[in-house]
Order: structure tokens, then C-alpha cells, then sequence
């Protein structure tokens, strides 16, 4: 199995929170049309960061949401993806995908929306990339949920999450004036949409729900196009039986081995996976 087809892989059987970060890294390799390697950085146009500038919102409305898929530098990103792992893993033990998900794009939107208004009211111009205001979402909400949740870190020892968490904001508060004004911001907006997340919740609501109904709502209106008229045909029932009972029994069987692969990776990780079993789960993907 070639390297892309073990990635390939990995992607359809990882779960959401490996395809966000599968996204990241994709969206920075394509951000590289906006690179000067003269100068070292990346210029990145209105119409896909967010910039403080509301003429520039109001032409570009998406930018609120795709700043947060675009990174300033290698660093940037491995840091971001890297705390955003730690983070999934954490919420995810609590909340299934589609919270995960509603989360981390509200939570975009809210940092995004918080970072223009703030820089309009202290009369500042800039723009903005990164997902630091989803992935702080994430972090504080599990943290909201589980405060008391223990944490092993390397030469530390156990730590309960709120610990973490409450150095991290810290910080930001500290830093907030220094250098990196907007990413402050939005780390610290992202923290407050994560909490807020959560107490809703708690409360019977569930914002993350707005998320799903429209994704919902997009893949119904392009199911429908696909679909085609439905016709009537008339089968011999007693020829058909037969062949339809044995390809139940391989399709249970196939399945089978798929969901024994699958519980092997969710208790031991991919990589736990023998040569045999990663090809036959990448054919049974196709």
C-alpha cells in the first residue's frame, strides 16, 4: 500500500476531528499560491481572511468563517494542530461528532464576529487566520463539562483540566496588549462561546444543532438531484432468492471483518493495524 492510499485510508476511517485536521493541513498547502518567498510570509487577500475592515465583511461575508482553515507559517499550523488533537480527544470523549463539529464552526463565526467589532471600536486595521478561537472553544467547553478531569502531562505529572485550562487564558489576558492583539482576542472569544456552549446545553439547548440542520438541509437538495424516477420492475421472486441470500451472508461477513478492524483501531490505534487488514479495510472503502 503506497503512502497516499495509507492516508487516503486513514481519512475515511479516522472520525471528524482527523479530517479537521486533515483539512487544516490541506487549505495551508493550497494557501502556498499566497506565499512571498521574498519576504517570508504569506498575503493573504480580503476575500478569504477576515479583516477588521466591516466594507471588506460585508463584500466578503464567507471570510468569517474560512479565516479559520488558513495559518501564517508552519509553526502557526503545527502548534494549532497539534493543541486542536489534544483538544478533540478531550471532547469527544463527552460529545458525539456533529457536537464537535457545530461547535468548532460557530465558534469560528462568534471569534471572527468578536475580532472585527474590536478592532472597529479601538480603531485598528488587520486581518486574521487561524483556528485558535474554534479549537480554545473546544478545550473550554470540555473543560466547562469536566473541570475535575485528570490530565498526564510529560515530566509534570497528573494535572485536574481546569489547571490547563486557566494557564492558558491567563496568558492570553496577559499578552493581550503586547503582541498579537486580534489572536488574543479570538482565543479569548472562542473561551467564552465554549462555555456558553456548554451551559446551554445543560439547559436543553444545543446550538451545534443549527450546524447540523444545514448541512442536512444541503445534502437532502443534492440527494434529490441525484435521485432518479423510480420504476416498477417485475422479478421472478424464486430465481432471485437464492442469489440474494448468499450475497446477505458475504455482505455480513465483509461487514463483520470491517467492524473487528474498526474496534481493533479504536482500542489499539491504526497503526496497531497488520498489512493485510489496511488493504483489505482501504478496498472495502472504495
Amino acid at each position: 500500500m503506497s503512502i497516499i492510499e495509507d492516508i487516503k485510508l486513514q481519512y475515511r476511517t479516522g472520525g471528524i476531528s482527523n479530517k479537521m485536521i486533515y483539512w487544516n493541513i490541506a487549505v495551508f498547502l493550497l494557501s502556498f499560491v499566497f506565499y512571498d518567498f521574498r519576504t517570508g510570509i504569506f498575503n493573504f487577500p480580503d476575500w478569504l481572511a477576515i479583516s477588521s475592515q466591516p466594507d471588506a465583511i460585508l463584500s466578503y461575508p464567507w471570510t468569517i468563517l474560512t479565516y479559520a482553515f488558513f495559518h501564517q507559517g508552519f509553526l502557526h499550523l503545527f502548534f494549532n494542530m497539534m493543541v486542536l488533537n489534544f483538544t478533540s480527544r478531550l471532547f469527544l470523549t463527552f460529545f458525539n461528532q456533529k457536537q464537535y463539529l457545530g461547535l468548532y464552526i460557530l465558534s469560528a463565526i462568534f471569534s471572527g464576529i468578536v475580532f472585527v467589532l474590536s478592532f472597529y471600536i479601538l480603531d485598528k486595521v488587520s486581518i486574521m487566520v487561524g483556528a485558535s478561537g474554534a479549537i480554545m472553544a473546544l478545550l473550554v467547553a470540555t473543560t466547562t463539562y469536566q473541570p475535575l478531569m485528570e490530565i498526564r502531562l510529560l515530566l509534570i505529572g497528573n494535572v485536574k483540566l481546569w489547571h490547563i485550562t486557566a494557564v492558558i487564558l491567563l496568558l492570553d489576558l496577559m499578552q493581550i496588549q503586547l503582541d498579537n492583539t486580534g489572536g488574543h482576542i479570538a482565543h479569548l472569544s472562542g473561551a467564552f462561546f465554549g462555555f456558553l456552549y456548554i451551559k446551554l446545553l445543560q439547559s436543553g439547548t444545543d446550538l451545534s444543532k443549527i450546524i447540523s440542520r444545514v448541512i442536512d438541509f444541503f445534502y437532502n437538495l443534492s440527494s434529490k438531484k441525484k435521485s432518479t424516477p423510480f420504476k416498477k420492475v417485475h422479478v421472478n421472486k424464486s430465481k432471485v432468492s437464492k442469489t440474494v441470500s448468499s450475497k446477505i451472508v458475504n455482505k455480513d461477513k465483509t461487514q463483520q471483518q470491517i467492524d473487528e478492524i474498526l474496534d481493533k483501531i479504536s482500542q489499539s490505534g491504526y497503526d496497531s493495524l497488520t498489512k493485510e487488514e489496511k488493504e483489505f479495510l482501504f478496498k472495502a472503502g472504495r
